[in-house]
């Protein structure tokens, strides 16, 4: 069988700590091409990772390459105008979080690669583990019967990034997360873009609920993007939640994803940080799935080898579509909205 071609569009600090060295370790695709900007950042890149073709400008890269697979991981406000061209180019696309910036631009994702028949993996680490798919398919049986009511909290040692400051754990890297991306206000930088992101996708991929509407504060880190966000949410379903977010745990401390969701027959709780997920009924029946001490540790190496085989025709299911994706954009397109409106907001 063919090896995957793949390239990569926006190679900065994630691509080179991340998705670079897992394509290079992947037997079964072939990093063929790069972009980014910088003539030299792209010939470091080129020279570090023995990676033929580079590219400034990413129209070329898709004109003069032939690609079956591209990783999109530009800065968040890009997302849906590289995603878009690499998929009118024929190709299958992982997009790094957020999807797009927008409600009508993760849609338009979405059905612009149905439209192609090309697939859209959303990378959210938490979504390929296995206590993730236990939780979908505890949800999907019934074992808590209709969804009623979310719970939903995350927390993140990434004040420093937040507040416009070089990320510590980033400290000696090939690059660093830059200011410009993760925050500025005026390009989608702040905790719920960069990181809220993530508990909604592993929302969306347990529970089968989209949302309509969105009431929100949010709490200013010192570049003015959100420090801390707080959210309601009602679904078409009827469903409520609530949401949380916060950058300032001590640097010492993990992430935080605590996820309970209410429904008519029971309740199930999910905790990544403390590794635990369990349904309690109210026939008085409980259900207990053991997890791995150290599982809840946030990795990404699952999405950019599903990618792979996507590209090699092996259609693999995908733990994170592009309509996981969306939901997480709809949801806080909305709550960005609300924070500046003071009203609840229609995604």
């Amino acid at each position: 069988m063919k090896r995957a071609r793949i390239g990569i569009i926006g190679a900065g600090w994630w691509a080179v700590e991340n998705h670079i060295p897992i394509l290079k370790a992947n037997p079964d695709c072939e990093l063929v091409a790069v972009n980014r900007l910088g003539q030299a950042e792209l010939e470091q890149i080129q020279a570090n990772f023995d990676i033929p073709h580079g590219f400034e400008d990413y129209r070329d890269m898709l004109r003069e390459v032939e690609l079956d697979g591209v990783i999109i991981a530009s800065p968040h406000v890009l997302h849906h105008e590289h995603a878009i061209a690499a998929i009118r180019a024929g190709c299958h696309v992982l997009v790094e979080k957020p999807l797009a910036t927008n409600a009508a631009d993760a849609r338009d994702i979405v059905t612009e690669a149905a439209a192609f028949g090309r697939e859209v993996v959303v990378p959210y680490g938490w979504n390929f583990k296995p206590f993730s798919e236990r939780a979908a398919e505890l949800v999907a049986s019934g074992a808590i019967g209709k969804v009623e009511h979310v719970v939903l909290q995350m927390a993140s040692a990434l004040g420093d990034l937040m507040a416009g400051q070089p990320m510590k754990e980033t400290e000696g890297a090939m690059f660093r997360p830059p200011a410009s991306t993760w925050a500025d206000p005026q390009r989608a930088g702040g905790y719920g873009w960069g990181q809220l992101v993530h508990a909604l996708g592993l929302l969306f991929k347990i529970a089968d609920i989209a949302p309509e509407e969105v009431f929100a504060m949010v709490g200013r880190s010192p570049a003015g993007v959100d420090y801390y966000d707080a959210a309601v949410v009602r679904f078409a379903n009827g469903a409520t939640a609530s949401l949380s977010g916060a950058s300032t745990v001590p640097k010492h401390r993990g992430f935080q994803i605590d996820l309970r969701i209410f429904g008519s027959e029971g309740m199930l709780l999910l905790d990544i940080e403390r590794e635990r997920l369990e349904v309690s009924r109210r026939d008085g029946t409980d259900e207990f799935v053991e997890i791995e001490p150290g599982a809840g540790a946030y990795s990404c190496v699952e999405p950019v080898n599903l990618l792979v085989d996507i590209c090699r025709g092996l259609n693999p299911p995908n733990a994170s579509p592009g309509t996981v994706g969306m939901r997480a954009v709809e949801v806080l397109d909305a709550l960005y909205r609300s924070a500046e409106s003071g009203r609840m907001e229609k995604v």
